[in-house]
């Protein structure tokens, strides 16, 4: 069983990357083989700073180390050190219908919100399928934002063995429903591109104040909430608070008594309490960064071997070789 899952370096990760992909990634690496990388050309279609692109990828190389994750069980990658990913995008992107792309949600959402269009992010389904189908990949660990573009990456695998012979492993996607669509400090999906984020290494003082100022009702302390699990406080408390310890909360907020403030207040300190042990560790790599490059060098080294075989298997079934 393989798994494989990757996020972009376009800014701080935050606990949305963390709940929807890379805790239920670095989980698997317990149960089958594990290929994580770091998905660099897919920044490029919104992230337009060179300087800050490498930044990014050496922040989120941190990330995923101090989370969890391990070179001894897992490959661990920086995307564009492997690029036989863009040639298999172009084997895929030339049996991919434009109408599948017109269809995917993530385009028009971001284009709806201002995002300016392009074609890398028009065609980033194409690009994230060749990510999946180089490695073989069985089962994708992905939120439930990006469930479509799986069922795309599928749609595609299939078109291409119809057109060219069984040549690609058509790949599951594995959805942790009770954490896979965490909600931004808005209520809305927690997006970087959104602005709404908790960061999962956030600046204490800095990171309180944004919990403390999650926008709340207009009801008194002592008022009865009968729908507490709808509030976003304590949704997000779920995620890092034991769960007897977020029950309790949501009792007491139904049943009336329980400030807003103080509820807060809680969600800010389990949520610091959570990522401690990490904090502590990514101290330690950001100290030897030359640790975290070899990391990089050696993941990509093993992933290219793989992703060697892939390629060459669709440049002949294709009709290239």
């Amino acid at each position: 069983m393989r798994t494989l899952t990757g996020i972009q370096p376009s800014g701080s990760l935050h606990i949305g990357n963390y709940f929807g992909a890379m805790r239920p990634a670095i989980e698997a690496q317990a149960r089958g083989e594990c290929f994580y990388f770091i998905a660099d050309y897919h920044s490029m279609t919104s992230l337009f700073d060179p300087a800050q692109r490498r930044k990014n990828v050496t922040e989120a190389a941190l990330d995923w180390l101090a989370c969890g994750l391990d070179p001894q069980r897992a490959v661990f990658w920086r995307q564009s050190d492997v690029p036989q990913v863009t040639e298999l995008t172009w084997l895929l992107g030339s049996l991919t219908p434009m109408g599948l792309l017109e269809r995917a949600h993530s385009y028009k959402d971001k284009t709806a919100k201002g995002v300016s269009p392009n074609f890398g992010l028009f065609a980033y389904p194409v690009l994230m399928a060749a990510d999946i189908l180089l490695f073989d990949t069985n089962r994708v660990p992905v939120g439930k934002d990006q469930k479509q573009h799986l069922e795309m990456t599928r749609d595609i695998a299939i078109k291409f063995n119809q057109a060219y012979g069984e040549t690609l492993v058509v790949p599951e996607a594995d959805i942790r429903e009770d954490v896979a669509l965490v909600p931004g400090l808005d209520g809305e999906k927690m997006s970087k591109s959104y602005g709404n984020t908790i960061d999962i290494f956030g600046e204490e003082k800095a990171t309180r104040k944004k919990i403390m100022g999650i926008v709340m009702d207009s009801r008194t302390p002592a008022e009865p909430k009968p729908d507490a699990e709808k509030n976003l406080a304590l949704i997000l408390l779920k995620l890092v608070a034991p769960a007897d310890v977020a029950a309790d909360y949501e009792n007491r907020l139904r049943a009336g008594g329980l400030g807003y403030g103080d509820l807060k207040k809680a969600l800010f300190e389990h949520y610091w309490n959570y990522f401690a042990s990490a904090r502590a560790r990514r101290a330690e790599l950001a100290a030897n960064l030359d640790h975290v490059a070899a990391v990089l060098r050696e993941g990509a080294e093993r992933a290219r071997t793989v992703a060697d075989g892939v390629l060459q298997r669709a440049r002949k079934a294709s009709g290239l070789e």
